[in-house]
């Protein structure tokens, strides 16, 4: 039974050891968390963000692969007050209970319960760490204690045409706050009883009771048939056993959010998936809106220059439409269109970026022409070169091509023209 304190003692964990296969090659040298996204943030400043902006200041972000680039911007970035016991922390696989790394996401919390024993929460708020959203935490967390659920899982409406691609949460008919059962990408799912073609789909965030979180992760890792998730192993014991609420995403009133980006929630695990997010932010009306300042989202670029536009005549103009520029970067007579610019890139004059995502310090040459791709941290792209123009040709380079067209160039990864 959830504790009835208003205040109750909170503990945040954030899973943040995924390996991102699906990311490749941007994850080739990183973290699916430390993948850098918007120009200036990485995916894990959105989960720390709403948790800090939640007022929860207690946090540990456990980590395992690749993981130095991801430790060291929360080392660098996320500095809490040490006066009031305030801390975010990240907690690499610590191979406590035996010599294996983390077995899943339900053993990376079995093997870090030392965390919670030492911090001795009520309540324990469990996040993803590569989903890019909005969210008050505070007011899932009411709703766990007035429902008196011992765990409650955080979901999002999504067309029920697409429920084949989610874990769907299935509502008890009395009660729209109770799960009664959870469907791993059923193919004949039932709409919601307020909106037939709509699911439910989980967003990978958990608020739990503390003691039932400890229990269940503790048996579980004494179990054969388990994956050690807590998705596909957790929340369903729980719904087994009658103790899992629903938290519906929409009801979330998050400060500063517009009618167009409430309720925003993206997952960009996959390339082209991430590329999609970034152009959610660009438009004159962004379909995320990054400039809220009521619920900002926190990160550090460093002490960079302002971006710069330079050239203004006989055709040789630098600049930028319908996009985003990072600080430290050079437009030198230049077109940008439709794309989102990190810091300290170098964009050359008479080259053309269009519909693209460049990471930090890409160099754009003379004459160059990108069209449609995603390039990762400290690429050259020579003189003259075309990319996003021949599939074929791009696969020649040896760059990645995904389905639809989209390029993606990894991290230093040498271009020929």
């Amino acid at each position: 039974m959830a504790t009835r304190a208003r205040n109750p003692k909170v503990l945040a964990i954030v899973l943040a050891g995924g390996e991102g296969k699906r990311l490749m090659p941007l994850t080739a040298d990183r973290a699916k968390p430390a993948v850098p996204y918007g120009g200036i943030y990485r995916l894990i400043d959105f989960a720390l963000s709403n948790i800090v902006n939640s007022g929860y200041l207690k946090v540990v972000v456990l980590t395992q692969y690749k993981s130095h680039s991801l430790d060291r911007h929360i080392s660098k970035t996320w500095r809490m007050s040490t006066m009031l016991g305030n801390y975010i922390t990240p907690v690499p696989a610590q191979q406590r209970v035996g010599k294996r790394w983390y077995l899943g996401s339900a053993d990376a919390i079995f093997q870090s319960l030392n965390l919670v024993h030492d911090e001795l929460p009520d309540i324990t708020v469990v996040v993803g760490a590569d989903h890019v959203y909005r969210m008050d935490f505070r007011q899932m967390v009411e709703q766990h204690i007035d429902t008196g659920a011992s765990a409650t899982v955080a979901a999002i409406r999504q067309p029920i045409e697409l429920a084949d691609q989610f874990g769907v949460i299935d509502i008890h008919p009395d009660d729209p706050r109770r799960i009664r059962a959870f469907l791993e990408k059923p193919k004949d799912p039932v709409g919601l009883p307020d909106s037939p073609d709509e699911v439910l789909a989980s967003m990978g965030n958990y608020v739990f009771d503390t003691r039932a979180l400890v229990d269940s992760v503790t048996r579980d890792s004494a179990g054969e048939d388990t994956q050690h998730d807590m998705g596909g192993d957790i929340i369903p014991d729980f719904v087994e056993r009658g103790e899992a609420g629903v938290y519906d995403f929409k009801n979330n009133d998050v400060p500063g959010s517009t009618d167009r980006d409430r309720d925003y929630w993206r997952d960009v695990g996959l390339l082209d998936a991430y590329y999609d997010a970034h152009m959610d932010l660009i438009s004159v009306f962004p379909v995320f809106n990054l400039y809220n300042y009521d619920w900002p989202i926190y990160s550090d670029y460093g002490s960079l220059p302002p971006a710069k536009f330079v050239h203004g005549w006989h055709g040789r103009i630098g600049h930028a439409v319908n996009s985003s520029v990072s600080p430290g970067t050079v437009v030198s007579g230049a077109t940008i269109e439709n794309s989102v610019l990190s810091p300290n890139c170098y964009i050359h004059s008479w080259s053309s970026v269009s519909d693209s995502v460049l990471l930090d310090n890409v160099e754009i040459g003379r004459h160059a022409v990108v069209r449609r791709a995603i390039i990762d941290k400290n690429v050259v792209i020579p003189e003259g070169a075309r990319i996003g123009m021949d599939p074929e040709e791009d696969r020649a380079r040896g760059l990645t091509v995904t389905e639809s067209g989209l390029v993606v160039i990894g991290k230093g990864q040498k271009v020929t023209a």
